[in-house]
């Protein structure tokens, strides 16, 4: 299951709801594939077998948790990808392939979100030596504006998928990593509440005063500053190069 705070939304545009709404199909789909890669490579098949070993957003987008999101423009999820850890193979324990398959939802995120700011630089530099001319009949600033606005918030929204899924909470990704560690009495139960506990979540979600998206600040930032040094160091001495 994924989902997603409203932390890198503006006010509302048509342009910049279509956008998000790309954005996030696009990222939400890499995050349940993944899942459904690494549990097939744990040896469960039940995810591929379901025809969750796709990037098609149609198997893996939940209309009412897709329909939550427009309508408040906070919260919203996808279809949790089916996994029997029964079926996992004998070559590391239970929790463990099932912190590997939690784990990759995320993981395939902070992944998605380098490449993303690597090609909002790459554009950035095709602008700045072509900025005399124009691409397919548009304005070189038109164009250009919008696919960085696009990687910008595939960048921001990808870090917080990744860090809002594994906050060690059930029933996210996080709680499922933490408990390949937690003794096994502990982890089965917590387990037992484990939809209480989400529901107190949501609610903190809503009511809480910001102390989600906070913490997901914090920890976001310094993800932020080692994507952003090196490759804003690189093309640095690139720009200072062709330009």
């Amino acid at each position: 299951m994924a989902i997603v705070l409203n932390g890198f939304l503006g006010n509302f545009d048509l342009r910049g709801l279509l956008i998000t709404v790309l954005v996030l199909t696009f990222s939400l789909s890499l995050h349940e594939f993944s899942h459904a890669w690494m549990a097939l490579k744990m040896g469960d098949s039940t995810a591929a077998d379901a025809g969750r070993l796709t990037l098609n957003p149609l198997k893996h987008l939940d209309p009412i948790g897709s329909l939550v999101f427009l309508i408040t423009r906070r919260i919203g999820w996808a279809k949790p990808v089916p996994v029997n850890p029964a079926r996992f193979d004998r070559k590391r324990t239970m929790r463990t392939s099932l912190a590997f398959v939690s784990v990759a939802g995320p993981l395939s995120n902070v992944i998605l979100a380098f490449f993303s700011y690597l090609l909002l630089l790459i554009v950035t530099t095709i602008y700045l030596v072509v900025s005399d001319g124009n691409i397919l009949g548009f304005s070189n600033l038109s164009l250009t504006g919008t696919i960085q606005e696009f990687l910008v918030m595939m960048f921001y929204a990808n870090l917080t998928l990744a860090v809002f899924n594994l906050l060690p909470v059930p029933p996210l990704d996080g709680f499922k990593v933490l408990g390949a560690a937690l003794p096994r009495r502990i982890y089965y139960n917590v387990l037992e509440y484990e939809r209480y506990i989400g529901i107190a979540f949501i609610l903190l979600i809503f009511f809480g005063r910001g102390i989600i998206t906070t913490v997901i600040g914090r920890i976001i930032s310094p993800l932020v500053w080692l994507i952003q040094t090196p490759l804003d160091a690189l093309f640095g001495w690139i720009w200072g190069l062709v330009l």
